[in-house]
């Protein structure tokens, strides 16, 4: 429990961040922003007049106003960014730098590294788990760090061999003590509950929290790194590092990461240009400060019901405003290197996992007018919410400039009847031109950060190297602008009727996430992508009978409608991304020269054993738990005592007699968390004759018999 009552306060009087350089920064940013965009929607308006009057174009300015800000702010980020990477190194402040100025005396305070899961493959977050465990003991620190995995697993076969898996791994690290394993009975709140109850029950026992999901990495010596410095500095609440993706075998993910690998530095450091001490968490692979988070980030239900009410899905932002809003400082570790995470596989999983943050970014319009709220803490709810929110407006757009397209194009009007407009008279062009330009702009702010990002990369040998080499880099790039620019209508269209359904009322479910696939089938994404492909044809359609220079205008945008389900399927591929892989095309530094922390998650493999495993065949999960004579010691030395009650007992002789299927969920969930009743079970399969009990325990019994009849014991590992 938290040992001290009394809310947590900054301690430093004076912030680490000049208040004055921060504002002056934030207002030459925003500023920036905002003249660019008032000047292109005032071009917009001055095309207009020179096109005569339209009952959509005053909507229609209004969009375009919102949407070329969102533009220009992402450009933005990436200019900015550029500007600090190439002049402002010795302003920005540096993690490593301020890490190696504390010394590297033994840590004076004990830190956490929490890793919650949810139905999640147990062996593959458990050589996570050990990655770090032995990276970190590399550094000499391991004394300083306790490890927890926090399951919210609802899976009962899961559930063992969670179970399993970690007491493989804390016998091989010698890591009971240091690694500790507690599943919820009630996983109410979701993650944000789940790290909740830690903190309440475990927190008060630890300085900071390393917060990870179940598909992050992060390199121990940076861990330790990101340790010295909140120790250093009393006024840090939250330290977030910008994982980087990794492990990408569909074509997808390897989109996804060489993007963000090429890209991310880019728009990383134009973030924290402008943000510095007002930083967000991003929910996973940061440090947070454990006092202020436990006293300021308990996350209040929203009115209503889901999906704007209730519950805050996306959590981690909600707490960064509340940590910052206390005087707390929430920074960007942009230069720490080594931290991971994965994506998912295909288009469609990425689809499923936006509904849940899309639900959860405009459950964030009840917060952003909230009273007390700094202007970054705005901000970052600001773009959340607009991540998603673009998407309908940019189909407002699209649709606007077809109404019109169709009236002009029915009514016989000339193109260009008028001219005398301010940008005519300043200037002297033509509404051709005028048009042309608009036009040109929006597409240089569009691929801007994608020729400042190949440039710096090409320019610099061993970034260039890292890449693969110039050839592959710039192959790499065109073929990520080609697909990004086929994936955008489709990621449009997902997006567009996410808000839609959200409004009507429709709340998401918690699933799990999907890690690993072999690709989208034909069926399914047909299913997923029938909508928007219809709305591709048809209005393709529409636009060439509007004009074929009309049409052609719009072709991106349809032709990326129309081809949703073959890019969705061929971009889930595996071979194909295999394919790339082994000419270097979209290949990315980890992948070509694998850090330490890579190679440990590798060859990672203390919690398999044969000795105890619940993923034999026959004895699988649950029926390995009930037969198993090591699965249940395990299981039932991680139960709490208690007494079995009649109701009990007939589960257990229902469970015998008619085997576990005969069972509802809850009920063997309920035999779960029984000792007695799992030791009843344990006996029973064991000494009772074959005839009194389902083939399900004898098979599993006579399992063992079969392995010692061939010869193949072994002596545990």
């Amino acid at each position: 429990m938290m040992d001290d009552t009394r809310p947590a306060s900054p301690k430093q009087t004076r912030p680490f961040f000049s208040p004055f350089r921060a504002a002056l920064r934030r207002l030459v940013f925003f500023g920036s922003v905002l003249a660019v965009n008032v000047a292109a929607t005032y071009w917009l308006y001055d095309l207009f007049a020179r096109l005569g009057m339209h009952r959509a174009y005053v909507l229609m300015l209004g969009v375009f106003f919102i949407l070329n800000g969102l533009l220009v702010l992402g450009s933005f980020h990436a200019l900015f960014g550029a500007w600090d990477i190439l002049w402002g190194r010795r302003l920005a402040v540096r993690i490593s730098k301020l890490a190696d100025q504390a010394g590297a005396p033994p840590l004076a305070r004990r830190f956490a590294v929490v890793m919650p899961v949810y139905n999640e493959d147990s062996t593959r977050f458990c050589a996570r788990i050990e990655a770090i465990y032995r990276s970190i003991g590399e550094t000499g620190h391991l004394a300083s760090f306790d490890f927890f995995i926090l399951s919210d697993t609802r899976d009962l076969d899961l559930w063992i061999m969670e179970e399993t898996a970690w007491t493989n791994l804390c016998r091989k690290l010698g890591g009971f003590g240091k690694i500790y394993y507690r599943r919820r009975i009630k996983n109410e709140n979701r993650k944000a509950g789940n790290i909740g109850d830690f903190v309440r029950t475990w927190g008060g026992g630890y300085e900071g929290m390393v917060v990870l999901d179940a598909d992050s990495l992060m390199d121990g010596g940076d861990i330790v790194k990101m340790a010295r410095v909140m120790e250093a500095y009393p006024n840090l609440g939250i330290l977030q590092t910008p994982p980087k993706l990794i492990r990408g075998s569909s074509v997808f993910t390897r989109l996804q990461q060489f993007a963000m690998r090429l890209y991310g530095p880019l728009f990383i450091r134009g973030l924290n240009w402008w943000q510095l001490g007002g930083g967000s968490y991003w929910g996973h692979n940061a440090l947070i400060r454990v006092k202020p988070f436990s006293d300021f980030c308990e996350l209040p239900a929203l009115p209503g019901r889901e999906p704007f009410g209730g519950k805050i899905l996306s959590h981690d932002f909600v707490e960064a405003a509340l940590m910052v809003s206390e005087g707390w400082e929430v920074w960007l570790a942009w230069d720490i290197e080594g931290t991971y995470e994965e994506a998912p596989p295909t288009l469609i999983d990425h689809l499923k996992r936006d509904r849940r943050w899309c639900q959860g970014n405009l459950q964030h319009l009840w917060l952003i007018f909230a009273r007390k709220l700094p202007l970054t803490v705005r901000m970052h709810l600001f773009m959340g919410i607009m991540a998603y929110l673009a998407s309908p407006l940019w189909f407002l757009f699209l649709v606007l400039g077809t109404w019109i397209a169709w009236d002009r194009e029915a009514s016989g009007l000339s193109n260009l009847p008028y001219s005398g407009t301010p940008v005519d008279r300043w200037l002297g062009i033509d509404g051709t031109t005028q048009s042309l330009i608009l036009t040109g702009v929006i597409f240089g702010l569009l691929f801007l950060p994608k020729i400042l990002a190949l440039a710096g990369a090409l320019i610099v040998p061993r970034i260039r190297r890292s890449f693969g080499g110039g050839i592959a880099l710039v192959t790499g790039t065109l073929l990520e602008t080609l697909l990004s620019v086929l994936l955008a209508p489709c990621v449009m269209a997902a997006h567009t009727f996410m808000v839609l359904g959200i409004v009507l009322g429709h709340a998401v479910g918690w699933g799990n996430q999907n890690r690993e696939t072999d690709g989208t089938g034909w069926g399914e994404a047909a299913r997923v992508h029938a909508a928007p492909t219809l709305i591709g044809i048809g209005w393709a359609a529409l636009a060439w009978h509007i004009s074929p220079v009309f049409a052609g205008w719009m072709s991106p945008i349809l032709l990326g409608l129309i081809l949703c389900i073959p890019v969705s399927v061929w971009t889930s591929r595996v071979r194909y991304g295999r394919a790339l892989a082994r000419q270097r095309v979209l290949a990315i530094p980890e992948e070509l020269d694998p850090p330490p922390i890579l190679r440990l998650a590798d060859v990672a493999t203390a919690s398999v054993d044969r000795a105890l495993d619940a993923t034999a065949a026959g004895r699988y999960g649950v029926v390995a738990a009930v037969v198993d004579p090591y699965v249940n010691g395990v299981h039932v030395a991680l139960l709490e005592p208690g007494d079995i009650t009649p109701g009990d007992e007939a589960l257990v002789e229902r469970c015998l007699t008619d085997g576990p299927e005969s069972l509802s969920k809850s009920e063997m969930a309920g035999l779960l968390y029984v000792a007695p009743a799992m030791l009843m079970l344990h006996r029973a399969v064991w000494l009772r004759p074959a005839g009194g009990i389902h083939s399900v325990w004898t098979r599993a019994v006579e399992s063992y018999r079969r392995r010692i009849d061939a010869g193949t014991v072994e002596e545990p590992v």
